[in-house]
């Protein structure tokens, strides 16, 4: 497996994990499949290119099977921040330890990226899985959003997270 940080002439790859992603699991994020859909691939691609944001990705035989998404906040007062999002891995190679490797490579560049002190996400509540994974490598709930997703008539709530850059190169507690 190889874990790295996509660049223009991956959009379209990523592209179509993402509209996967969001048919796949659509509780989990806050696009719509019918929204991202149509997006233009130069969207991703100019997303890509930015100096703030980095998208990885994770590759088993050349295909791309899993992905995130690391932004730091641009206005001042919370540039110390950054956020983590659409994490996503293809079924089909779950359980492969995919979300681990690609949020470590994530948290490494938020720690790279100087000046970054806490790195924040959410977690639909009902992903057992995914909350699990987070606390494991430091996160720490600090609330939860009620009501936080809307799907037709139904309600997500989102479990608040946030970890604790170190400075000292140390992952997780």
């Amino acid at each position: 497996m190889i874990i790295r940080r996509l660049n223009p002439k991956d959009a379209k790859l990523y592209r179509a994990i993402r509209l996967e992603a969001l048919q796949t699991a659509p509780e989990a994020f806050g696009s719509s499949y019918e929204e991202e859909k149509q997006y233009p691939l130069e969207l991703y691609e100019r997303r890509f290119q930015e100096e703030y944001s980095a998208t990885f990705g994770a590759f088993l035989e050349e295909q791309l099977c899993g992905v995130v998404t690391l932004v730091r906040e641009q206005r001042n007062k919370l540039k110390h921040r950054a956020n983590i999002y659409g994490v996503y891995v293809s079924p089909q190679t779950r359980g492969r330890g995919i979300a681990k490797k690609l949020l470590l490579e994530a948290i490494r560049k938020a720690e790279d990226m100087g000046g970054v002190e806490q790195i924040h996400l959410s977690v639909v509540t009902s992903n057992e899985a995914a909350g699990k994974l987070y606390r494991s490598l430091g996160f720490e709930t600090y609330g939860v959003q009620k009501k936080a997703l809307k799907i037709n008539d139904s309600y997500y709530d989102e479990e608040l997270m946030c970890y604790p850059i170190h400075g000292d190169g140390s992952i997780g507690q």
